[in-house]
């Protein structure tokens, strides 16, 4: 299952979590807004870097580009943060935040897929300050299983349930072409994988329970062309 090209993905709708409120009762929380709270995160985290000990909801606002309306009721979502006028303890909003996302925890994860773009994601050193370890690949070409890329013994993906569950893995990352990733992922699943990070260009059947995250570079760039098109 080597890949032989960089490989883009069309993002798949995912399914809204159910995510407990300070009060302790289940709450659905939009999508949108999951996708908004690691922005608030890394913001946080920054505004900290800085010294900042307090920020109001204008100040992330204007870092994001967003009104203060609508961080404030993105936050509602999950509780009550900060007291009105005096605005948000950056350290205690960012460790609450973090604790909603899971990000108070490591992460074990897998690469299926060692082409070029596997390659690339395994070697990247961004993912384990953020909690995401890389502590498995797989493929399914036999002149790669067997090599060690950075650091990693290349499995074959026959092996995946044993180590998915030996290592105690949570999250898969697919990087193979198109006409394979259906079928990783339906493995992926099988192996009781339920968050999937999917770089092939389409949008995988899934049963419920698991959440897929596509990533399309390609689809963004069409998206720009049309702004320097006029």
């Amino acid at each position: 299952m080597d890949q032989r090209a960089f490989w883009t993905c069309t993002a798949r709708p995912m399914t809204t979590p159910n995510i407990s409120n300070d009060s302790g009762s289940p709450s659905n929380v939009p999508e949108v807004v999951i996708q908004r709270l690691p922005l608030y995160v890394r913001a946080l985290s920054q505004f900290s870097d800085s010294g900042n000990n307090v920020i109001s909801s204008e100040q992330l606002g204007r870092r994001l580009q967003m009104t203060p309306a609508q961080i404030r009721k993105d936050l509602s979502y999950f509780g009550r943060f900060g007291k009105q006028g005096r605005g948000y303890n950056v350290a205690s909003l960012e460790q609450r935040l973090r604790s909603i996302l899971g990000l108070d925890r490591a992460w074990n994860t897998t690469v299926i897929g060692m082409g070029r773009l596997g390659r690339a994601v395994v070697s990247y050193p961004g993912f384990a300050p953020e909690g995401f370890n890389i502590v498995a690949a797989f493929d399914a070409d036999d002149d790669i299983v067997g090599q060690t890329i950075s650091g990693l013994d290349v499995q074959s993906i026959s092996a995946l349930s044993e180590i998915v569950k030996e290592k105690d893995i949570k999250i898969g990352i697919v990087t193979v072409p198109v006409e394979h990733a259906q079928e990783v992922i339906d493995a992926l699943v099988d192996a009781g994988i339920k968050s999937i990070l999917n770089y092939a260009p389409l949008s995988p059947k899934v049963p419920d329970g698991v959440t897929v995250r596509g990533i399309d570079p390609v689809l963004s760039l069409q998206s720009m062309t049309y702004y320097i098109n006029e």
